[in-house]
């Protein structure tokens, strides 16, 4: 039976566990209140998703093995997606079970749609008469101004039967309609697709940084100096160096400094603070200055430490 709604968050991490299958983790990278909404419609064998959010950030996302999935930017925004830019219109086709670094600057709106496979593959070969191969390598797509039309429209009109026409979600045939549309508009688009980035080179980035993110998973509350970390890798800084000013836009120093800040600040959003201060905090994500904690935190969140904890705790 098919499902979906609408969710509005104030959370980063609430917002993030969503996206249910869909390994999200945010680096909020710019100051003011988090704000995001999540516009999802689940159908038999295809999922959409329209995504809100008000602040800059850094996603990296993990995606499931079992489905095919495709982002994009919505509206007339643009977004990074592992290194590339696109503006509406563009569309990224990702491998199997693949990783995804997403940058936004600033208020956004972007889609995603992931497809059983099974059904994807059925429908492309009685389209094309050719089988369909799941791509190993992340594909740039920029369909036909037709394709692109067809494909808008569909998904326009998923999300508004997710947001205004709940009843139409019980109805087999309308379900079924969509569904059977959006898959051919999307094969439609895989035909006219005119990709750039299956390169040896962003390949081997990608790669890179996926290592990159699992080396920062275990070790994200230690100390990591830069050879370190280099040599864990099997990568010059010079090549880390390049790859994270292409995919995150920020020096990989930065990159940490701010998962931590961010790990502190998810911290302090759920702390009491009548039992817990800011000082165990900071010292608890490796802040052993205080001072300098506080006054970069408010210079990258807008905010004080001490104003996160007491702000929370009133709500």
């Amino acid at each position: 039976m098919a499902e979906g709604g609408t969710l509005a968050f104030s959370d980063p991490d609430g917002y993030a566990a969503a996206f249910g299958d869909v390994r999200l983790k945010l680096t909020i990278t710019g100051a003011g209140d988090f704000a995001a909404q999540l516009t999802s419609l689940k159908l038999r064998h295809l999922a959409f998703y329209h995504c809100r959010e008000d602040l800059p950030r850094i996603a990296h996302m993990m995606l499931p093995a079992g489905q095919i999935f495709l982002s994009f930017p919505a509206g007339n925004m643009t977004s990074t997606f592992n290194g590339s830019v696109l503006r509406n219109g563009g569309m990224i086709l990702h491998a199997r079970g693949g990783h995804m670094h997403h940058r936004i600057e600033a208020k956004n709106h972007w889609g995603l749609i992931s497809v059983s496979p099974e059904q994807f593959a059925s429908h492309s070969s009685a389209l094309t008469g050719e089988p369909f191969v799941p791509p190993c390598v992340d594909r740039i797509l920029r369909p036909a101004r037709a394709n692109l039309a067809q494909f808008r429209q569909l998904f326009g009109q998923a999300r508004y039967i997710s947001e205004a026409k709940q009843d139409l979600i019980g109805r087999p045939e309308v379900a079924t309609a969509l569904e059977q549309e959006m898959l051919h508009a999307i094969i439609h688009c895989l035909s006219t697709e005119a990709g750039d980035d299956a390169s040896k080179a962003r390949h081997q980035h990608a790669a890179v940084m996926a290592r990159f993110e699992e080396i920062l998973s275990t070790h994200i509350d230690e100390k990591l100096p830069m050879p370190r970390l280099c040599a864990e890798l099997g990568v010059p800084e010079r090549t880390l160096r390049m790859c994270c000013a292409e995919f995150l836009g920020v020096s990989p120093t930065r990159y940490i400094l701010l998962q931590r800040l961010n790990k502190a600040r998810s911290a302090l959003r759920r702390a009491d603070p009548s039992a817990v201060s800011v000082a165990e905090i900071a010292r608890n994500h490796q802040f052993l200055e205080l001072g300098r904690f506080a006054v970069t935190y408010r210079t990258t969140f807008g905010e004080s430490p001490s104003t996160t904890l007491q702000r929370e705790a009133r709500r």
